[in-house]
């Protein structure tokens, strides 16, 4: 009896890091750096992510996501976009792809520290098989990762 009972505490503590309850107090200084970046941010909802934070918030019509550091340094931001309005060599080196066929899934603009971007196209080809692709904006394949 011992030992199921310690199964369902040890998954209990993984159901519980896993959802959206927060571990720690949204330090200070991350939420000023947000302020400080995104003035005109509304509507924010903060996760702690372990090594760092994350802002889900809206900017006008756009919604965002910001990851900060744990020491309130940013690391990038994403915007969910559509695959219309990725760059025309991105989408075309996604079209030329070994994933041509499988469908798109979530596309997003990744902003970076130095005003670079990137762009992740997720895509599908069935319930078990996806990846995130990411690419440079001239189209180039920077690498792919499987995901859930």
């Amino acid at each position: 009896m011992k030992p199921l009972f310690a199964i369902l505490v040890i998954a209990s503590c993984l159901f519980n890091l896993n959802s959206s309850a927060q571990i720690r107090k949204i330090p200070s200084t991350v939420t000023e750096a947000l302020k400080v970046q995104y003035p005109k941010a509304d509507s924010i909802e903060w996760s702690d992510k372990i090594t760092g934070y994350s802002a889900t918030f809206t900017e006008g019509d756009k919604k965002l996501v910001a990851y900060y550091k744990n020491d309130a340094s940013w690391e990038r931001t994403e915007e969910e976009i559509s695959f219309d309005d990725l760059p025309g060599d991105v989408k075309d080196a996604k079209e030329k792809s070994k994933y041509s066929e499988w469908e798109n899934g979530v596309v997003q603009k990744i902003i970076l520290p130095g005003e670079k971007f990137q762009y992740r196209v997720q895509v599908v080809k069935n319930e078990i098989q996806k990846k995130n692709l990411y690419f440079a904006p001239n189209g180039k394949m920077i690498k792919e990762k499987i995901t859930l």
